[in-house]
């Protein structure tokens, strides 16, 4: 992928060389306004394998590590929908084997998952039915089902059952960022699903996310360092000055110890993964910061990406409602049973 990340075997290795290609021969990312552009390239990874490659139903196993470096390989050209392959591979691992999970597979069907620890979840059940909104969403696709994880069970709403509404933010163009309210009540017998791995759930979306925004971190510090050999000052590329290149160590280290943090969170518990997606995303603000300085003025033109890339992981933070995840976390840890199994409220 990068020399940001740790050493690779040969599958990993050709499964970076083969999205970095993807990603270099796209003329452009996609785009709030152009919708069908992240369709197309949806469909193109699921037909490579690599949209759910990590939550297959058919019994064949793929790495953590591997699926990781897809999350991340991804986000370094498009971290809309990296993000939103993460919440297909979690929505995949929830419907286990039925149509619309072969449907999110294929990559026909669009999925947004969200924790119900978040704030942006106000969902009420009453005499039996649910009504509210989700106030976030970031599926990459109209009209997308959402699943929203509870505890040993999840709601599936279906989108004839929502009312979208777009929602501004600061980056991750092309996620169509949006709310969702529910029309009208609806039973909660029709959309519960019981006896499902929340915990599995919940850790799979935060350690995509968290490989997401190691994508971010990787790609925003090589577009620092070609930027800065490029760039000549003085007669000399700007590679020359000692602070720039300290500069340069730095956004490096960020990007480097959140790659080998993300490729290597093995079995993680809830809290765990939450501590994983919350250092992964400061570390990744801070790469793109970094990369920015290292862009001078030029840092915020269009043209270079890198200011697009800070507001990608600014606005996958928010997302990812990092803060009640860490809260979350907080209590875990310090009320859950951290001596046995690590899992507990989240």
């Amino acid at each position: 992928m990068s020399r940001h990340t740790p050493a690779l075997s040969t599958e990993q290795a050709d499964l970076a060389a083969m999205l970095s290609a993807l990603v270099a021969d796209a003329e452009e990312r996609p785009r709030d306004e152009q919708p069908d552009d992240a369709v197309a390239i949806r469909r193109r990874l699921a037909e490579l394998g690599v949209w759910t490659l990590g939550a297959a139903t058919d019994g064949d196993q793929v790495s953590d590590e591997l699926t990781a470096l897809a999350f991340a390989g991804v986000a370094r050209g498009w971290p809309a929908l990296a993000w939103a392959s993460v919440q297909a591979h979690a929505a995949v691992d929830v419907l286990g084997d039925s149509v619309l999970s072969s449907a999110i597979q294929a990559g026909e069907n669009t999925v947004a998952v969200v924790d119900d620890t978040s704030a942006a979840v106000r969902l009420t059940t009453t005499d039996g039915r649910v009504s509210g909104r989700i106030d976030r969403i970031d599926p990459a696709g109209e009209r997308p089902h959402v699943v929203v994880l509870g505890h040993g069970t999840a709601q599936v709403f279906p989108p004839d059952a929502l009312r979208f509404e777009q929602v501004r933010r600061t980056g991750l163009d092309g996620a169509l960022t949006c709310s969702v309210e529910l029309a009208q009540p609806v039973a909660e017998a029709d959309v519960v699903i019981d006896g499902v791995d929340t915990d599995a759930a919940r850790i799979r979306l935060r350690l995509g996310a968290a490989a997401v925004a190691a994508g971010i971190a990787d790609a925003a510090a090589e577009a620092a360092l070609k930027y800065s050999r490029e760039r000549e000052q003085f007669g000399a590329p700007l590679t020359a000055l000692p602070s720039v290149r300290d500069t340069l160590l730095s956004t490096s280290g960020s990007a480097a110890r959140v790659l080998r943090q993300v490729l290597r969170a093995r079995d993680c518990t809830v809290w765990q993964a939450a501590e994983v997606l919350d250092s992964a995303c400061e570390q990744a603000i801070d790469a793109c910061t970094r990369a920015v300085q290292a862009h001078g003025g030029y840092g915020y033109l269009t043209e270079y990406h890198v200011g697009s890339m800070l507001r990608d992981a600014v606005s996958l933070r928010a997302s990812c409602d990092v803060w009640n995840l860490r809260c979350a976390a907080a209590t875990d840890y310090a009320l859950g049973s951290v001596a046995g199994s690590g899992k507990g409220s989240s």
